[in-house]
């Protein structure tokens, strides 16, 4: 009884939370008017995620907890829509939507239009259940879509939960990445050499898409629903009255949607809307026209393909003629050496261009661009401008090609460009340009540790003139950190230089992940460190004594050895070595049990940790990797552990619930378990 009582008041009490932190998310997302702080918003979502770690079986499905992600889909499933999920016939021109007028009048001469923004998006279905998001598909082929629910469950303008427990309903809309977002996605992409995405619409579409929900729900993408698809419910008898309903229930719906009487009213609004696409902080590429009214909707009918009462107005692309009079190069905080085009200005959606990115070398030599041709541009999403042609017959005679820098215009040290890979790298960890980022990585709770030293500290100690490298924390004294001024007294540089002490005995793997080698990340250093005594021995490996460590590939034995091949490096090493730092490995292994075993972990374990289970593994001898092979030795699986246990099953591999692992270590928690 007692057990009852206090089941239902702990469900009660999560109930609570959930309604309290949709409320104040819906506030501070959607209205931009908070009434707590994040700090207070914080401490409220870590009391319902607590509780729901300790009573699972109370967790409701659409919790706000959801909306940060984590859950990992082997693939979609594909599911069969319930309800059109068509295209739009276009028109491409004020003309083409009067003689689409002129058809429509044909059949409802009083037809009133609703005129709404055309979303560049993912189209997709949103189900609901007793008011209770259940599912969420992309348009698909407009037959089928997959089965994207827990990645829309982290968008958080989206409910999780109606106002009214509506029986059954479907809804479409579109999901989208902000201009914004979309401008700092592309700009961290080129940071680490990676592709950027044309668009904003490839980005929205790329995010959905990820079998990890936790790299979704990283991408903040919002979304607008725009139509009812099946409802259980009698609607309003227009698309308009609709629309405010969908509001009235939570749902995310435009303030931007208008009625119009008649084809000139409507012809004025796509003008006003065409107007207004530089100002959005979304991206639109059209406008869309459709019959108001629900009843003559359903007069008009539709086509094979298309309803006749709607259309869609495609706007041209805006672009741009100019000329490049120079190509720089900018070096990112990771390395990464950019190209962009210094052109003569021009006016361009809205904005003065005088800047283009070049992304990299390949992007310049497809398009054959130089120093002094004609350009056209436009704006990627209406906000990024790129080069989109040169113009040949404007090239002048002495336009030569462009060639990468052999050197960091930084620093002047080497660059290098990998085999496969656009970009092209500075690899000094003590490049001027990548300073600031190298020495935040280097102290950083996975790195080295070094409480009391984040990423503002750092920043004041570079500004202040203190650190040009890594190696200088170990060098900074009280007097320099009281020089730093107001906020730096004498019990915080005390802490400061404490922590940094602390931190010289590290060990091995930490220090490797610490120096910010390219493919050398956490789990790499770890690998490392039980196969090296120390640095200087790792230093001495050569190339196939690296390959011959499980899980070490052929980028990350090539990036080490032309680490430590840099002079720069070299200098870091030793400076870090006289100041006291520890080369030495304290991977210390607790048994034998799994000696020269390859073991994979899949699924959610009962009580340990994936990191957790993966550290006894290798205190135990072993090596934990992340796919089955005919190599693997051992998977431990947890529940949900999907396509890598039924291909250890193919395979014969040796499958042992957590239970069983710790029997098998001899660990003292398997008599509990």
């Amino acid at each position: 009884m007692r057990e009852i009582e206090e089941n239902t008041r702990i469900a009660a009490r999560m109930r609570e939370l959930e309604a309290l932190l949709e409320y104040h998310s819906r506030l501070y997302y959607e209205l931009d008017a908070p009434e707590i702080s994040d700090a207070e918003y914080d401490r409220l979502f870590r009391e319902l995620q607590e509780l729901e770690a300790a009573y699972p079986a109370l967790a409701s499905s659409t919790s706000p907890t959801k909306r940060v992600g984590g859950r990992v889909a082997e693939r979609f499933e594909k599911v069969r829509h319930q309800g059109s999920m068509g295209s739009l016939s276009d028109v491409f021109s004020e003309e083409e939507f009067r003689s689409f007028d002129a058809r429509v009048r044909e059949t409802a001469p009083d037809a009133v239009y609703c005129v709404e923004y055309k979303f560049d998006g993912l189209s997709v279905a949103l189900e609901y259940a007793d008011g209770k998001l259940i599912r969420g598909l992309t348009r698909g082929d407009g037959v089928y879509g997959e089965d994207v629910t827990d990645n829309l469950m982290t968008i958080r303008s989206l409910p999780l939960t109606l106002k009214e427990p509506i029986p059954h309903l479907i809804v479409r809309g579109e999901v989208y990445m902000p201009k914004a977002v979309f401008a700092a996605l592309n700009a961290e992409r080129e940071e680490e050499g990676e592709k950027p995405f044309a668009n904003p619409r490839n980005a929205a579409a790329g995010s959905l898409r990820q079998l990890d929900s936790k790299l979704c729900a990283a991408r903040r993408l919002e979304i607008f629903v725009y139509n009812v698809q099946v409802c259980s419910e009698p609607l309003p008898p227009t698309h308009f009255d609709s629309l405010e309903w969908l509001r009235a229930l939570g749902f995310p719906v435009s303030a931007e949607n208008r009625r119009c009487k008649d084809a000139e009213e409507a012809i004025f609004r796509i003008r006003e809307i065409g107007t207004s696409r530089p100002s959005l902080p979304f991206d639109i590429d059209g406008a869309v026209i459709k019959v108001d009214a629900f009843a003559m909707r359903d007069e008009l009918g539709e086509t094979v393909s298309v309803p006749r009462w709607a259309a869609a107005y495609k706007y041209p692309p805006e672009t741009a003629k100019t000329v490049v009079r120079d190509i720089e190069i900018q070096v990112g905080r990771t390395g990464v050496l950019t190209p962009r085009a210094a052109m003569e200005p021009v006016a361009l959606a809205g904005s003065t261009v005088s800047y283009a990115t070049l992304h990299n070398a390949d992007f310049i030599a497809e398009k054959d661009i130089r120093v002094g041709d004609t350009v056209l541009l436009h704006k990627a999403g209406d906000i990024i401008p790129e080069i989109l042609s040169v113009v040949p017959s404007e090239r002048p005679g002495d336009a030569l090609p462009f060639h990468m820098p052999e050197v960091c215009p930084s620093c002047g040290e080497r660059v290098y460009r990998e085999e496969g890979e656009a970009a092209t790298r500075c690899v000094n960890p003590e490049c001027p340009a990548q300073l600031e980022r190298s020495v935040i990585h280097f102290v950083s709770r996975d790195a080295m540790g070094i409480d009391f030293l984040g990423a503002s500290n750092v920043r004041t100690m570079i500004a202040g003139g203190l650190l040009k490298s890594a190696a200088d924390l170990y060098t900074l004294t009280k007097d320099d950190i009281l020089s730093l001024g107001s906020g730096y007294g004498e019990k915080s540089a005390a802490n400061i230089l404490s922590a940094i002490e602390k931190s010289k005995d590290a060990g091995l793997a930490r220090l490797l992940f610490a120096l910010g080698i390219r493919h050398i990340g956490e789990k790499a250093g770890q690998l490392l460190a039980a196969a090296f005594p120390d640095l200087d021995a790792l230093r001495s490996a050569d190339r196939g004594t690296l390959l011959a460590i499980d899980e070490i590939g052929p980028e990350s034995a090539d990036s080490l050895l032309r680490f430590f091949q840099s002079a720069h490096a070299q200098t870091l090493i030793r400076r870090l070595q006289e100041a006291g730092v520890s080369t030495k490995s304290k991977e210390e292994r607790s048994g034998d049990a799994l000696s020269g075993m390859t073991v994979v972990c899949t699924g959610t374990l009962p009580t340990l940790k994936r990191s957790e289970a993966e550290a006894l593994i290798r205190a135990n001898g072993g090596n934990p990797a992340s796919s089955v092979s005919k190599k693997t030795s051992l998977v431990l699986a947890g529940e949900e552990a999907g396509s890598k246990l039924a291909k250890a099953q193919s395979l014969g591999v040796r499958i042992v619930t957590e239970a069983e692992f710790l029997a098998l270590i001899g660990d003292p928690r398997a008599n509990n378990t």
